[in-house]
């Protein structure tokens, strides 16, 4: 196998040697859990543009990566935070990928795909009132249920500057969720992947907003087909999963605890909606299979290793973790560089590459070792690193 010679803290280089990738069990849906992958968008690097403003995306690769979600059992989550969603990408390059991914999808057996809506077309201000937010809301929920899809229904940072209380959230949910044709999958965004919504559903302290956040969900249940959370933080989501109503599922988004989550205890699981499935897909594929079979201790010997690498993907600031996640994808050959939309490939060091090229290693994922270092070796040299 390849060696690299990879720098550390203390400014040595030092000689990495690479191991084959891992095998991962196939299996094909259904699975006792649900599973839905946060999916990150392909830049067009050769576009004419200015990075940090314009939106430029590689349609073609960009909607092959769901198809190879699709082929190892997962659903997609699509125009997502894992999108840059808020990031570099705004609603009209949004609804455009989930057109194009909803075309795909139905063309694809089987394939699970839900979409963002939000109100991100919306600035935030003093002047926005809570009917501005729940017609945006509109605007975007009516795009994608125009278009055959399903809805993630995201968390707004207009409503956090425009809400008063509790019950103006209670408001604005149970008017867009009396709305829709089908249940929503409600997401809860902490304020540690994107600050601005700090605050939301009322209160700056969790426990307090749970509280509003469950009074939503029990008072439009028909219309909640579940709650993704991410708060990266288990024993609240567990708290909140088992207090949900009957049939509404408890999407996990904590990318430190999944597998002890989506494993469950005696009183349930969650299911799961995850940015960090997007990179260990097939080793998610693998777990999923292997639960099946009613195998736990499988079950945890594929996503153990997967574990330190999401951690190290997500550390603070989290909101960068969508640049592990495209690294990791270039690493193994998914595209042909290491570009970004808005220009997000520069918010890591080439430390935190460092190691997060031993991670990936350590569980199994990268597919090619000789392609993952002679990439590796590339962005070292851009770096300086020889």
């Amino acid at each position: 196998m390849p060696t690299i010679a990879l720098p550390t803290a203390d400014r040595r280089l030092v000689p990495f040697a690479t191991s084959a990738p891992r095998e991962f069990p196939r299996a094909t849906p259904p699975f006792p859990r649900v599973a839905l992958a946060a999916a990150h968008v392909v830049a067009d690097p050769l576009a004419e543009q200015d990075p940090w403003l314009d939106v430029r995306i590689d349609w073609e690769r960009t909607v092959a990566y769901r198809r190879y979600l699709w082929s190892l059992g997962l659903g997609v989550a699509e125009a997502m935070d894992t999108a840059q969603r808020g990031m570099g990408l705004d609603w009209e390059g949004a609804k455009e990928l989930i057109r194009r991914s909803l075309e795909a999808a139905r063309d694809t057996p089987g394939a699970v795909i839900f979409s963002g809506a939000g109100t991100d077309h919306l600035a935030p201000g003093p002047e926005v009132t809570l009917d501005d937010v729940i017609r945006a809301y509109e605007e975007q929920c009516g795009a994608i249920e125009a278009m055959g899809g399903r809805i993630v229904l995201m968390a707004s940072r207009a409503l956090v500057r425009a809400a008063r209380g509790p019950a103006d959230y209670e408001r604005v949910y149970g008017r867009i969720l009396s709305q829709l044709r089908a249940p929503a999958i409600i997401h809860w965004l902490g304020e540690m992947f994107d600050p601005a919504l700090e605050g939301y559903w009322g209160s700056r302290d969790h426990w307090q907003a749970m509280e509003t956040a469950l009074a939503v969900i029990h008072a439009n249940a028909a219309k909640v087909e579940g709650v993704k959370i991410s708060l990266l933080d288990k024993d609240k989501e567990i708290a909140m999963r088992r207090r949900l109503p009957k049939g509404v599922r408890m999407y996990t988004g904590d990318d430190f605890h999944y597998a002890e989550l989506i494993a469950g205890d005696e009183h349930g699981h969650s299911d799961a909606l995850l940015g960090i499935f997007d990179p260990i897909a097939p080793a998610v594929g693998g777990a999923l299979a292997a639960l099946s079979r009613n195998d736990l201790a499988a079950f945890h010997a594929i996503l153990a290793p997967t574990v330190p690498l999401s951690r190290h993907i997500f550390r603070a600031p989290t909101r960068f973790y969508k640049t592990g996640v495209v690294f990791l994808a270039w690493l193994n050959g998914h595209q042909d560089h290491f570009v970004m939309v808005g220009g997000q490939q520069s918010a890591r060091s080439i430390l935190h590459f460092a190691e997060l090229f031993r991670l990936a290693d350590a569980a199994g994922l990268l597919r090619d070792p000789d392609l993952a270092v002679a990439r590796m070796r590339h962005l070292l040299a851009l770096h300086g690193v020889a």
